[in-house]
């Protein structure tokens, strides 16, 4: 059964469509208009695995605080669609990477309640033209809208690029492993109560 999902979101603020393939070859054609923002969610894309096509216009001309949240508002409902009953997953995952001097921390669990945990400190205001506080925004949107408790963080690093990176490398990486199906219990849901 395809592991598939597609969102349409429009608002006066965003118009954005996704199209998700869980168990893809991670190949990801985004456009939200915030380059690096671009670069990120490419990064998520490759490293997960999940092939992402996600196209989003936003109010750019007022800042890029709208089109994060949004995007991350549907790639969220977009991930849960996808799951569906979440019948046979790993459930729990995490997940450290490296990028240079920076180390990005995940650990995710795919159990229906949504909740954040999010440390890390910036140096800067931006990254290209990306506001760092939206990274946040990002991954507080994406847990809520999928449904899962995520603990985000970046214990230390110098270049605001590299924490960023590291840290969607591995919310990546870990998804990866706790959207995989477990054999021993395929035809299961990963919990005592019997549902996710």
């Amino acid at each position: 059964m395809a592991r598939t999902a597609e969102v349409k979101r429009k608002t006066k603020e965003t118009d954005i469509e996704v199209r998700i393939d869980l168990d893809g070859k991670g190949i990801a054609d985004i456009d939200t208009g915030i380059g690096f923002f671009d670069h990120m969610l490419s990064a998520l894309s490759k490293h997960s695995g999940i092939d992402i096509a996600l196209k989003c216009k936003g109010d750019l001309n007022v800042d890029a605080h709208h089109s994060v949240e949004d995007v991350g508002i549907s790639l969220g409902q977009a991930l849960a669609g996808a799951l569906g009953d979440k019948v046979g997953i790993v459930r729990f995952a995490s997940a450290r990477c490296p990028l240079d001097e920076a180390l990005g921390d995940a650990v995710v669990d795919i159990s229906g309640r949504p909740y954040l945990v999010f440390d890390c400190e910036f140096a800067a205001d931006k990254c290209g033209e990306m506001d760092t506080q939206l990274f946040e925004e990002f991954f507080r949107a994406f847990a809520v809208n999928a449904g899962i408790t995520l603990h985000i963080s970046c214990p230390y690093g110098v270049n605001d690029h590299h924490k960023a990176e590291a840290m969607f490398k591995s919310l990546a990486r870990a998804l990866r492993t706790a959207i995989s199906i477990d054999e021993r219990f395929k035809d299961e849901v990963i919990s005592t109560k019997g549902v996710l």
